[in-house]
């Protein structure tokens, strides 16, 4: 709801109460309830004028500092913060408030929930790691006899804890062997395969560093940052980016195996979106790219990256499909959720489109399947170094088993 609509809101039920005064008499309770509502409304109005007032100064500002004659040039993380911010002031900004019959009720709807919740909590879950703690009392003598006290039962109480994260320094030592003798040579075992040869990524840090950026929607800058300052490391965003791409070139067969998949059904849902992508010819200046979505109804997504919008993007990546396409009434249902909207949005580089690509499908994938992302992404991690062509179907989500403790 608009700022000139809620306005003419308010004065409409203001109008009207004064009519229904005018219209029959009403009993204290009625009248009494009837002005409440109106100054809940009066309020709610008065604080959305604040709140849009300082969203758009803010806004202002923000637009000033980015277009404005003086502004220094932003770096791709600076214009992604203020594109954030200014998309978060502009939401809340425009977040409509409770009309009046709408206050008593969702505060009765409040207030029931909260005695449902009192009657009643839910269990913690029992896959939860579980740490127990026994206080022992003081004194386990009875003062009246002094003979020891016999143990009758005991009160448990449960809480949900978290142990931060932290990167560990792991060292493989592979001990080397000979024979005095010179003749058995130099016996050593071999170096598991990695993700990437000769780096110090590993497999748990991987996984991190793929889900902040695509299922969480951090940006290098910022999980930069966290490495920094929560673990006093640092971690160049360059370095995570270099990663990010080996990581993407490890799943583009799976990603390749979800689309002949997908081309091999009869129904495909075809949509696009803009995004915006820092135009390789001028320093920070952003310019508009398209992030294309191939989907089966509760299945797979498959994203492509392109500038263009022109139709031949759509035709050539069809080419050898034959099949029903549908291409209205798709909009949202196949995209990432919205949580992370403003982030799946901006495409730092163009080169960066079919990595970003790549992963989104199937992370977006799984989600719709009901798989967690981190137990995905680790065990096809762990898996791909070693997989020959054969073994890329069992790791696409669609036929993708958790591994058993034997296996894992």
């Amino acid at each position: 709801m608009s700022h000139d609509e809620l306005r003419t809101e308010y004065e409409r039920l203001r109008a009207q109460i004064v009519q229904l005064f005018q219209s029959k008499p009403l009993s204290n309770a009625e009248s009494s309830e009837a002005w409440q509502l109106l100054e809940k409304l009066q309020v709610l109005t008065q604080e959305y004028d604040q709140k849009l007032s300082e969203a758009e100064a803010q806004i202002a500002e923000l637009k000033r500092e980015l277009f404005g004659p003086k502004a220094d040039k932003l770096t791709p993380e600076q214009e992604e913060q203020l594109q954030a911010l200014n998309e978060d002031l502009q939401q809340e900004a425009q977040r409509p408030a409770p009309v009046s019959d709408q206050i008593l009720e969702r505060e009765d709807r409040g207030a029931r929930r909260r005695r449902q919740r009192r009657r009643g909590r839910h269990g913690l879950p029992d896959h939860l790691e579980a740490e127990t703690v026994i206080i022992e009392p003081d004194a386990k003598v009875c003062v009246g006899c002094g003979k020891p006290l016999q143990r009758i039962g005991e009160e448990v109480s449960e809480e949900i804890d978290l142990i931060p994260a932290q990167l560990i320094r792991r060292r493989t030592i592979r001990p080397k062997y000979a024979c005095r003798c010179g003749e058995a040579g130099v016996k050593i075992a071999p170096l598991p395969p990695r993700l990437i040869p000769q780096s110090r990524l590993g497999l748990g840090l991987a996984t991190h560093i793929l889900l902040s950026r695509f299922d969480d929607h951090l940006s290098f800058y910022r999980l930069e940052q966290q490495f920094r300052e929560r673990h006093g490391i640092i971690i160049p965003r360059q370095q995570m980016i270099q990663w990010t791409e080996q990581m993407a070139f490890w799943l583009q067969p799976i990603y390749d195996a979800m689309w002949r998949q997908m081309l091999a059904g009869g129904y495909l849902q075809v949509d696009e979106t803009p995004v915006r992508v820092l135009d390789p010819e001028v320093a920070g200046k952003a310019a508009r790219g398209y992030l294309w979505f191939y989907a089966v109804p509760h299945g797979d997504v498959i994203l492509d990256f392109d500038r263009s919008r022109a139709l031949k993007v759509v035709q050539q990546r069809l080419k050898d499909f034959r099949g029903t396409i549908q291409t209205d009434a798709v909009e949202n249902s196949i995209r990432p959720s919205a949580v992370g909207k403003r982030r799946w949005l901006f495409i730092g580089h163009p080169d960066a489109g079919w990595r970003s690509a790549v992963i989104y499908s199937i992370m977006v994938s799984c989600r719709r399947r009901g798989i967690n992302p981190q137990d995905y992404v680790t065990d096809v991690l762990r898996r791909l170094p070693t997989a020959k062509t054969g073994d890329i179907q069992d790791l696409l989500p669609a036929n993708w088993k958790p591994p058993t403790a034997a296996s894992g």
